[in-house]
């Protein structure tokens, strides 16, 4: 009875574990094999197992469950915002993008078990100063009979979207999920804004905050372009191939200057169809 119990603890439902892992943990290798044999573990690839009464794998469960076994990832941006409920809309297809971030590599076995879902990983120094984002993270109960998965909190995930900005995240999708971010913590903000290293991303954050003045930016700390805080000189971002805006620009243009940006950007998509669709009447 204790055995048991003592593998249940170690191997829950839904849990998916390896088997350099449960050696880690102080199993052997000869109880590792009994298991398999019995019928108690079931394998889902090389060194991979799960317990026969788990439902299928779905990528929350992988995720989580490297999350238990040590790993140091996390998925947050655009995924984050869609686990939150906050997105306007949602991929129907379903090779899934997963945004995971951390200092990690998905391990091999990943890709055989979610052949479907597509995992972009980005390293989290790329975006922040340091790796320990805890106090911007959260728990979160995905499914009513599974382990709750950590996920960037929404303010997190919102400048790990700036950062994804042009080639994953477009400027009319980016518009649109800052634009129902009225709930953002201001003192996470602020204490995000002193560990973003990346320019671009503190850039575009406080210039989508000005344009849609949340409650929460009259008790954000005030940044000048001046100051060093946000940097020195133009950060280009291409939109498409015929066209780009400068992030300083957009940091600095009053209302009446977005409003015919707007209108530029619309009228040069409309212009790339019509070249597009030409060429290809031709």
């Amino acid at each position: 009875m204790a055995a048991r119990l003592e593998f249940l603890k170690l191997i829950p439902y839904g849990f998916i574990v390896t088997r350099s892992w449960l050696m880690r943990e102080g199993v052997k290798r000869h109880t590792i094999d009994n298991w398999l044999k019995s019928g108690k573990l079931i394998s889902l690839a090389a060194g991979v197992y799960i317990r026969p009464d788990s439902p299928k794998p779905k990528w929350q469960n992988v995720i989580c469950s490297l999350q238990r076994m040590g790993m140091k990832i996390t998925p947050g941006g655009l995924t984050a915002i869609e686990m939150l409920g906050r997105a306007h809309y949602l991929p129907l297809s379903e090779n899934k993008l997963v945004y995971l971030y951390g200092s990690f590599r998905l391990p091999a076995w990943v890709k055989i078990i979610l052949p479907n879902i597509r995992f972009i990983q980005r390293n989290s120094l790329r975006i922040f100063t340091t790796n320990q984002l805890q106090e911007f993270s959260m728990e979160l109960i995905w499914s009513h009979d599974e382990w709750p998965l950590i996920i960037s909190a929404p303010e997190r995930a919102f400048f790990e979207i700036f950062y994804e900005m042009p080639d994953y995240i477009s400027f009319e999708h980016a518009h649109q999920l800052i634009e129902g971010a009225n709930t953002l913590c201001p003192k996470k903000i602020n204490a995000l804004l002193k560990v973003t290293k990346n320019i671009k991303t503190k850039r575009l954050f406080l210039w989508f905050a000005e344009r849609h003045q949340h409650t929460w930016l009259k008790h954000l700390d005030k940044y000048d372009m001046n100051s060093g805080a946000l940097g020195s000189g133009n950060a280009i971002l291409f939109i498409n191939q015929h066209w780009h805006i400068e992030a300083e620009f957009l940091y600095r243009c009053s209302g009446l200057l977005y409003l015919l940006f707007v209108v530029d950007f619309a009228v040069s998509l409309i212009r790339d169809e019509f070249i597009n669709i030409s060429a290809f009447d031709a």
